[in-house]
């Protein structure tokens, strides 16, 4: 079960505002990228912008979306006038790629950036720019499968503070089937609707949270 951010209607132009934003913030505002890749993982503007708000992803520049991310996290700096480039940059071409991974995954900007900073992002451009950006996605799931070992579900259970029981008593699935789920012996990806709906109330979060990447 794949289940993208937002409608592929939108993707392109979310890219071309990411990338824009990355590179207005890094090479225009002076903002270190990793700087900018938190305050993007905690702000506002950045968890609407994965949900795929239509004005974040379509109704503005990416200086726009840059100045209201940093806005959201109280970071200050000196505004320069609006720059957006025809010849890509690194910065842009990071920013255009994290889009992309975050609405193939649907995996929010704060796990990503938890997993791999945007200076290690930018960094891949040489390697990955010419490339098909499959190969990019391929390579950012390693990163975030090493980053976290454990499976999405173990990963929101331990982030609740529950046990395997405390989970199956609070969602009424059983206990051996969490537990095939989290040592991978079952895909959860498969499992019926109603066992996902089942966690993610009890996890307090959204079933496609608990789904792994494909």
């Amino acid at each position: 079960m794949g289940i993208h951010a937002y409608d592929e209607l939108y993707l392109s132009g979310a890219q071309n505002i990411l990338g824009h934003a990355v590179d207005f913030a890094v090479m225009s505002l002076a903002i270190e990228p990793d700087v900018f890749g938190s305050a993007l993982a905690v702000s506002a503007s950045g968890k609407q912008f994965a949900q795929g708000n239509p004005r974040y992803v379509a109704g503005m520049n990416g200086c726009e979306f840059a100045r209201e991310v940093l806005s959201d996290v109280k970071i200050s700096y000196a505004d320069a006038a609006d720059a957006m480039y025809l010849d890509k940059s690194s910065e842009y071409w990071a920013g255009w790629a994290l889009a992309y991974y975050q609405w193939q995954t649907d995996k929010s900007f704060m796990e990503i950036m938890k997993a791999v900073s945007l200076d290690d992002i930018i960094g891949m451009y040489p390697v990955y720019h010419e490339m098909d950006i499959v190969k990019f996605v391929e390579q950012m799931n390693q990163l975030l499968k090493t980053a976290y070992p454990h499976s999405r579900l173990r990963g929101h259970r331990d982030n609740c503070g529950m046990s395997q029981a405390e989970l199956a008593e609070e969602s009424g699935v059983p206990l051996r089937q969490i537990q095939l789920f989290e040592q991978g012996q079952r895909d959860i990806n498969k499992t019926a609707a109603v066992t996902l709906y089942k966690l993610s109330k009890a996890l307090r979060c959204r079933m496609e949270d608990l789904l792994e990447p494909l």
